[in-house]
């Protein structure tokens, strides 16, 4: 009996947003891809290929289930089975936060795709300001964690972000910032919970 992949589920909003801003039948590399929730969205609406990589079993298997390709590799172990500038587009959508060697990340994904698109949770948030201000860590939907169970080793704000693509040599080509889903347009640094940004080697 042939089995069909299961149709994919609403998308996350910042995967959303990331998933307008693929073209019809990209390649794409989808790393830290969870459940393969966007690959399958993007497999089904617009005729994308590509590679999810993951690395916790259940995710894997989620993948599987979901008829979208995976390999099970921790990111921060390099892409090197990937030539340079194979792929459209890279993706990490709410990762990045959690890599020891984000540099490394970064420079890997700029070199087997053509462009990059990264999300994560905007600790400039003025909720997070206000409860370091009153002698607490911040716990929020996009950062569920108390300070003693966080996988987080690296929070940053929308400018850290920004002078982080800068350095790298990486060109912004869009932004997008969410708050509970929705977009944000006026002081996205402090009213933003998730910042998203699409870039390019310069």
């Amino acid at each position: 009996m042939t089995s069909h992949p299961h149709p994919p589920a609403k998308l996350r909003p910042d995967l959303a947003v990331i998933a307008d801003w693929v073209p019809r039948e990209a390649h794409l590399l989808d790393l830290g891809c969870g459940d393969g929730a966007l690959l399958a969205h993007l497999q089904t609406t617009k005729g994308c290929q590509g590679y999810g990589v993951e690395i916790a079993d259940a995710a894997v298997l989620a993948c599987v289930k979901r008829g979208v390709n995976v390999i099970q590799q921790n990111i921060e172990a390099g892409l090197g089975m990937f030539r340079a500038g194979r792929f459209d587009l890279v993706v990490l959508s709410m990762a990045i936060q959690a890599t020891h060697k984000t540099e490394h990340v970064l420079r890997e994904m700029s070199g087997v795709g053509r462009e990059g698109i990264v999300s994560f949770p905007n600790f400039g948030h003025w909720y997070h300001a206000w409860s370091i201000l009153r002698g607490r860590m911040p716990v929020s939907r996009e950062m569920p964690y108390h300070w003693y169970d966080t996988p987080n080793l690296h929070l940053a704000t929308v400018r850290d972000f920004e002078d982080f693509l800068a350095k790298l040599g990486l060109v912004i080509t869009a932004r997008a910032f969410l708050a509970n889903g929705k977009p944000v347009s006026v002081l996205p640094g402090l009213r933003s919970t998730q910042a998203i940004y699409r870039f390019r080697r310069a």
